[in-house]
């Protein structure tokens, strides 16, 4: 079902046109009874008959907003313009925002890729584009857009893991977020089109692991640190090493193989050592 526009006209005219009538009612009532006129009597009751239909057919249709109405369970059209309206009589007339709306889901705990516990949550923006399909192709289209965003959030947690701790090309929940953000905006796209409802954007709002294992990662994220940190260093070191025996040996200082190797094993302590290394001056000669 796919909305349409529904037939509507200035509701000002016809309530213009409902105040002649009534007062004509009221008139042609009072002289009916006075003159003892049954002709006049029954105009007056047609005028009332008239009354009400008008009026039963004026709506008032908010910026914003839309009125899908329905005759006798007939989806008959959707008026979206504001302002003061008379539709056909006597339909039903059901209310559907237009207004970009915010869902915050809760804090959801699910396994990601690697079995790991983690907490996640998600804000969703959206709005209605489609007042048929909001009203008539879901039960509540505010209900569906709630479920099926958890469903999506748990669905994409499951797909990654949290972090990369190697050199993996994976996409990782802490580490691509923009990335995953996309992939969950259209994932819920394809769920949501349903209800008539568009997806403007996805952020996930909380991400962290789940309090019984949060320590335990939190160290593993320290040694994964530490490694990365020390692999730096000794290529650094290295490089410096090289650099400082190519100086020596342009400078025309040679070193035989044993010499070299001393050297280059104080200048790799010196320079990888956490701490400040401590000289000792050798009085005597390598081979003595």
């Amino acid at each position: 079902m796919k909305e349409r526009q529904a037939w509507h006209v200035n509701g000002f005219l016809v309530l213009f046109l409902s105040l002649i009538l009534i007062i004509g009612m009221t008139v042609s009532f009072i002289y009916g009874v006075v003159n003892e006129s049954i002709a006049l009597i029954v105009i007056s009751f047609v005028l009332l008959a008239a009354v009400v239909i008008s009026l039963s057919a004026l709506t008032i249709v908010k910026p914003n907003e839309g009125k899908v109405l329905t005759f006798f369970g007939k989806y008959i059209g959707t008026v979206l313009d504001s302002g003061l309206w008379m539709v056909v009589p006597f339909t039903g007339k059901h209310r559907v925002s237009l207004r970009v709306r915010n869902f915050n889901s809760q804090r959801l705990k699910v396994n990601d890729a690697e079995g790991n516990p983690i907490e996640i949550a998600a804000v969703v923006v959206f709005r209605v584009v489609d007042t048929a399909m909001a009203t008539f192709e879901v039960d509540n289209y505010e209900t569906f857009v709630e479920i099926q965003s958890e469903t999506a959030v748990r669905h994409i947690a499951a797909q990654h893991p949290y972090d990369i701790f190697s050199d993996d090309d994976r996409l990782s929940l802490r580490g691509n977020s923009d990335e995953i953000a996309n992939e969950l905006m259209t994932e819920l796209q394809s769920r949501l089109a349903v209800a008539g409802v568009t997806i403007i954007e996805t952020r996930l709002t909380h991400l962290a692991y789940s309090p019984e294992i949060a320590s335990a990662m939190l160290q593993r994220q320290q040694a994964s640190a530490i490694v990365s940190a020390r692999q730096t260093i000794v290529e650094g070191a290295v490089g410096m090493v090289d650099l400082a025996l190519h100086q020596l040996k342009a400078k025309g200082i040679e070193f035989d193989e044993e010499r070299k190797a001393v050297m280059v094993n104080n200048l790799m302590v010196a320079i990888v050592s956490d701490r400040g290394a401590t000289p000792v001056i050798n009085t005597g000669t390598l081979y003595n």
